[in-house]
């Protein structure tokens, strides 16, 4: 077999890095849960007409097509499918499809995989994995569930070993209202022109203004000056007001957002900041829009991002408005993987191995580790009978801290971090809380 070509944008970690993603999805899944969440899991495809109906999304999409296809195509065909580039879209299609068996609101997350077809670079993948929370209503949707998303996110991202984060909040009704004001009719296309202010610049955003929106000079600089509008507090809603611009939408938007930064600067200070450059190049969020910094990597961007959305899922006459925000888990890791800030205290999750005195002695040592397993102690036995200091540099070049001797006249278990050995049975011998599990932690070097 020829040496594999390496495909960019599809991670494969270690396994010392799976177990830190692991221990960060079990944190991610409790605070979910404290808050109600119930998990689901939806398809890996959507049709594409239902990919391809929000947002500029239509080079991002990764087609399926079987290699040997029938000729039943079809819009049911394997030509008209594509693999989910986030999990809001499958999540809308399932409401409408179940919404007779859900009871409202409806409250889920979702841990899945999700695939996009955008240059890879640090902290961006082609495959990735998102952790989504969603709150969705039949007809209406409290303004007040806008509010409860980021102290969830907030928890969440507390409970995990990695820096401080910032979550700058804006809501679509406060741009789309200004840019009614201004005179501009073509707002989404002046709200993906803002989006893009922080990888363009002003310059060329005034530029992409004039192109996309048609936008004058004077109108530019007024989208750009409402950009630049940043606040911790509820400051910001009489700087936008010092703009001079009214509008029914933009005094809804302006409500709805100091709502937000009030109930966060109560329940988690610090947390949340109105930041009215904020966007989100999807079209169909409606209302509060968020994105997340790690301090100290704020220039590879938000590692988790959401919004309300009002017009994605319906069915006839009957909308199921929707507030969601999801964690980019594989981003944030492998921002932090190449930073070397993240640490796990052994490579695997074994924790004693158990030592075989002589191969037809094999079934006492299976016997012992049988018995710790029972115990929930993860356990190993010897994959041979050498001497016993080979069988112990085996233990330690895995990292595991305990091995186990068993013996005609009792067992021992060694330490071998510190060399203390002590007798032991395999029904009672418990090792210290530290120990049992591997410990996942920030390096002190890390950025």
């Amino acid at each position: 077999m020829s040496k594999p070509t390496p495909i960019s944008g599809f991670p494969e970690w270690t396994p010392a890095q799976q177990m830190i993603e692991q221990s960060v999805l079990d944190r991610i899944r409790t605070t979910f849960e404290l808050y109600g969440f119930a998990p689901l899991e939806t398809r890996s495809v959507e049709p594409l007409d239902q990919l391809l109906r929000k947002g500029e999304t239509s080079k991002e999409v990764y087609l399926l097509r079987r290699l040997q296809s029938d000729d039943d195509g079809g819009p049911a065909g394997d030509d008209a499918l594509g693999l989910h580039f986030d999990l809001t879209v499958p999540f809308a299609r399932y409401v409408v499809e179940n919404a007779g068996r859900l009871q409202f609101p409806f409250r889920r997350y979702q841990i899945q995989k999700v695939w996009r077809g955008e240059r890879p670079q640090e902290g961006r993948y082609r495959e990735f994995l998102q952790a989504d929370i969603d709150i969705v209503d039949r007809d209406t949707l409290p303004a007040h569930y806008e509010a409860e998303m980021p102290l969830v996110i907030g928890d969440a991202l507390r409970s995990l070993p990695i820096p401080p984060v910032r979550i700058q909040v804006n809501n679509r009704k406060i741009c789309e209202g200004f840019y009614r004001g201004i005179g501009l009719t073509d707002t989404e296309a002046a709200l993906r022109a803002v989006d893009k202010l922080d990888k363009i610049g002003p310059a060329k955003v005034a530029e992409l203004l004039a192109e996309t929106a048609g936008a004058s000079e004077a109108q530019a600089k007024a989208c750009l000056a409402l950009a630049e509008i940043s606040a911790p507090d509820t400051s910001f809603a009489d700087a936008v007001r010092a703009l001079g611009v009214s509008d029914p939408l933009l005094d809804e938007g302006l409500a709805e957002l100091t709502a937000v930064v009030q109930t966060a600067a109560a329940h988690a200070p610090g947390l949340c900041v109105a930041d009215l450059r904020i966007a989100r190049g999807l079209d169909y969020y409606t209302g509060t829009v968020y994105e997340t910094q790690m301090i100290g990597y704020e220039r590879f961007g938000s590692i988790c991002s959401g919004g309300r959305y009002d017009n994605l899922a319906s069915s006839g006459n009957v909308r199921f408005p929707g507030v969601g925000i999801s964690i980019g888990v594989t981003r944030m890791l492998g921002l932090l993987f190449g930073a070397g800030a993240l640490t796990v205290s052994r490579d695997v999750p074994t924790c004693v191995l158990v030592a075989v005195t002589a191969e037809e002695q094999r079934s006492a040592s299976d016997v012992v580790a049988a018995a710790l397993r029972s115990r929930g102690i993860a356990t190993e036995v010897s994959p041979s009978a050498v001497k016993f200091g080979k069988q112990i540099r085996y233990a330690e070049r895995r990292g595991i801290p305990y091995v186990w001797f068993p013996g005609a006249d009792g067992d021992e278990v060694k330490d071998i971090r510190s060399g203390e050995q002590v007798a032991a049975v395999a029904g009672q011998w418990t090792p210290p809380a530290a120990d049992r599990t591997p410990v996942v932690g920030r390096a002190r070097t890390g950025a």
